[in-house]
């Protein structure tokens, strides 16, 4: 009996021993402070600074290559980095435009370090501009949403607030400067994930390596007098989500020259549409797994800055999880020239419906409730079908998605252009597709 209550004894002293050293683990762990880098930094960076040089004296690695966004201009087959004219490559988006400041000035983007030149720059901006037009293209941006909020950033006309931004997309947009955490920084998407209940500082480290890029490659729109920018993101990420969301609101980008239409001009969805279910998104691969792929100076693993399409160095970008890279070079050709021949079509069928629509306005005694119907499809079919053109990848981020939508952009052409053929009581020419 005394050997069992001796036994039991020790027993119950080794536990609680281990108890109290667990409590005692997890109170010094409390009090420790963040873990540090392992490499003591040699400047101390300022919170939000917007010189990414700065940073760049404790990070070499990611400065160097980031350096590098600025001469990367490399084009694939359908995008990259080359600034090309893309209403030279299809005359077809002067007609699409047409009324609104892309049929005069369409390029493809350059890499980050440029996007302060280019915004300057582009034919698109002028003496009414608002200052929300630099939401994206500087590293200033943190440091003047949080002294001015983001009224006093929209609202200041292009021209006054350029005169505060000297430095292009950089650090200060992605990372927080004491700890190098991923940060969203952009209150607009900050604004829009709290409205769908969502807090991003619970997210982990692979969620933020994709949401760091919704700071800025997303659907946006400006709203009100102040223009503040704003994502319609309330009802959802989905297209039909956000053509909902601009219909209640009565909103429209502009009237198109030609059909009369209230137009919506769709801005790089790249976020929206990558998270609408794609293979790579359910596979919980992250945007800068491709975009910026881990890369080696000597025994140095970091991520790459020189954010490019992945088809500049595919050995790399897809050969850290593809095995055979010709081959997944070859399955991405295919997509996205089977997105481009749909997207083609689409533009036909867009152009057949604004030429439609336009004769049918010109006969007298038309009827203004189809016109009126005609021009609504229109406006559903293009803002589709932009969808996916002005997205990045043609197509290749979520090819079952952009087949879809874009098979649903062209039955909506067909109905605008039957609808204004109708409209017109049959005075005009109907000619589906324009053929």
């Amino acid at each position: 009996m005394k050997n069992k209550l001796s036994t039991t004894t020790i027993l119950t002293g080794i536990v609680l021993l281990l108890a109290s050293a667990l409590v005692a683990t997890f109170a010094f762990m409390a009090n420790q402070q963040p873990q540090s880098r392992g490499v003591a930094p040699i400047v101390e960076i300022a919170a939000m600074e917007p010189d990414s040089s700065i940073w760049g004296q404790n990070f070499p690695n990611q400065y160097s290559t980031w350096l590098q966004t600025e001469t990367n201009n490399v084009q694939t087959n359908y995008g990259g980095a080359n600034p090309f004219s893309k209403l030279e490559l299809d005359p077809r988006l002067v007609t699409l435009f047409a009324g609104y400041g892309f049929s005069k000035d369409y390029n493809e983007e350059r890499g980050h370090a440029n996007a302060l030149t280019d915004v300057r720059e582009t034919l698109r901006v002028n003496e009414n501009t608002p200052g929300t037009c630099y939401s994206c293209k500087a590293a200033t941006n943190p440091k003047l949403w949080n002294e001015m909020g983001i009224e006093g950033f929209d609202s200041t006309p292009f021209s006054e607030l350029g005169q505060h931004i000297n430095d292009p997309i950089g650090c200060a947009n992605c990372h927080d400067a004491e700890t190098m955490q991923l940060v969203v920084t952009n209150p607009s998407l900050d604004i829009a994930l709290k409205a769908q209940g969502r807090d991003w500082q619970t997210f982990t480290r692979q969620e933020m390596r994709t949401v760091v890029c919704a700071n800025c490659h997303v659907e946006y729109y400006f709203s009100g007098d102040q223009k503040i920018l704003t994502f319609p993101w309330s009802g959802g990420t989905t297209i039909e989500a956000i053509s909902q969301y601009y219909a209640d609101l009565g909103f429209k980008d502009w009237d198109h020259a030609e059909s009369g239409s209230p137009m919506i001009k769709m801005q790089h969805p790249e976020y929206e549409f990558y998270t609408a279910g794609s293979t790579h998104y359910n596979a919980g691969v992250a945007c800068a797994d491709c975009h910026m792929p881990y890369t080696r100076d000597g025994a140095a693993k970091f991520s790459t800055h020189d954010v490019k399409s992945p088809l500049v160095n595919p050995e790399i970008a897809c050969g850290a999880c593809h095995t055979d890279v010709e081959y997944v070079v070859g399955r991405v050709n295919i997509i996205q020239d089977t997105v481009w021949e749909t997207m083609s079509t689409t533009e036909d069928a867009l152009v057949a419906a604004i030429d439609t629509i336009a004769a049918a306005a010109a006969v007298a005694g038309v009827d203004e409730t189809l016109l009126a119907e005609a021009r609504d499809f229109h406006r559903e079919a293009q803002l589709r079908w932009d969808f996916i053109a002005a997205e990045n990848s043609m197509g290749f981020h979520n090819p079952e998605e952009a087949l879809r939508i874009l098979a649903s952009a062209i039955d909506l052409a067909y109905q605008a252009q039957l609808s204004a053929f109708q409209a017109a009581g049959g005075a005009i020419d109907f000619q589906p597709s324009g053929n």
